[in-house]
C-alpha cells in the first residue's frame, strides 16, 4: 500500500501537468479566419490598370492608425462590381484618366474599430485634417460613423479620378502638420487625383456631391466620376462625392468580416 500511494501521487501530478499544458496551448490554436464567398474577387485580377491607394492600411486616415482587418493594401469587391468598374475604367482611359480606389470591401471588424474611435472623444489626433468643423461627439448623429457599413457587403467603394500619366502621391508622415481637407488644392495634403474640392474622407458639407459651392473644374471632375460610374450601375451617396455602390448588390443584407488579404480569396 505504501508503494502504491507515491505512484498514485506521481500519476496525479502528471495528469495535472498535462492539463496545464493543454490549457496553455489552447489559445495558440486560433480560430481560422473566415473566407470570402466565391462571388468576391481581387480588383487587380479583373483590372490591373485601376490605381489602388488603400488608405486604411496606413495611418493617413481620420483615425490616425492602420485599421483592423486590413492585412494587405488591396481592393476586394464582389465580381459584378469589379467587372462594372472595369467597364468604367475603359471609358475613362480613352479620355486620359484613370480611376483610383481608396477603399473597397471593408470587414466588420474595421467598422467596429471606427466605432470605438468615435466613442473615444479624447482622441482627436487627426481632427485638423479630416473634421475641423465637426464636434467629434456629433459623428454618429451627423451620419459620419455608423455601426454597419455598406462596404462590408462588398459592392461599395470609395474612389476618385487621376489624370494620366499619374504622378506618385507622397507618403504621409505621422506627426506632420495637418491641413484642413476642405482647403484649396495647394493647401491640402497632396493627392495625385484631379481636384474634387475636398480630400477623401473629408467630414464636411463641402463633400456633398452637389454642394453649390463646388463649381468650375471641381464640379466637372465630380460629374465626370459620377457619370462614368452611373453608366455601369453605380449609385452615388449624395453626402460623399467619393462613395458609390453597385446595384443590384449580390449581398444586400450581408455584412462580412473576412480580412482584406489574398488568402481570404483562397480555398473557398
Amino acid at each position: 500500500m505504501t508503494a502504491f500511494v507515491p505512484a498514485l501521487r506521481n500519476l496525479t501530478v502528471s495528469a495535472v501537468a498535462l492539463l496545464a499544458v493543454a490549457a496553455a496551448a489552447s489559445p495558440a490554436q486560433a480560430k481560422p479566419e473566415p473566407k470570402a464567398p466565391e462571388e468576391f474577387v481581387a480588383l487587380r485580377d479583373v483590372d490591373p490598370t485601376i490605381i489602388q491607394e488603400m488608405r486604411y492600411t496606413t495611418p493617413h486616415n481620420f483615425v490616425g492608425e492602420p485599421i483592423d482587418g486590413y492585412k494587405k493594401p488591396m481592393c476586394i469587391l464582389t465580381e459584378p462590381a469589379a467587372k462594372a468598374l472595369h467597364k468604367a475604367q475603359r471609358s475613362l482611359l480613352r479620355k486620359g484618366y484613370s480611376l483610383k480606389v481608396y477603399d473597397c470591401y471593408r470587414p466588420q471588424r474595421a467598422v467596429d474599430h471606427f466605432v470605438r474611435w468615435a466613442e473615444d472623444l479624447g482622441d482627436e489626433r487627426m481632427k485638423k485634417e479630416f473634421y475641423p468643423h465637426v464636434d467629434k461627439s456629433r459623428l454618429f448623429a451627423d451620419g459620419y460613423i455608423a455601426e454597419k457599413s455598406g462596404h462590408s457587403r462588398g459592392s461599395t467603394l470609395d474612389l476618385t479620378i487621376v489624370r494620366l500619366p499619374a504622378l506618385p502621391t507622397r507618403p504621409y508622415i505621422p506627426g506632420e502638420p495637418l491641413k484642413p481637407c476642405f482647403g484649396p488644392r495647394g493647401e491640402r495634403f497632396p493627392d495625385n487625383s484631379v481636384d474634387m474640392g475636398t480630400g477623401f474622407d473629408c467630414f464636411d458639407t463641402l463633400s456633398h456631391t452637389d454642394d453649390p459651392r463646388i463649381k468650375g473644374a471641381q464640379r466637372a471632375h465630380r460629374d465626370l466620376l459620377r457619370n462614368a460610374l452611373a453608366k455601369q450601375g453605380f449609385v452615388n451617396l449624395p453626402e460623399e462625392w467619393w462613395h458609390f455602390t453597385y446595384k443590384p448588390e449580390p449581398f444586400p443584407d450581408s455584412y462580412f468580416d473576412f480580412p482584406v488579404a489574398r488568402r481570404s480569396l483562397q480555398g473557398r
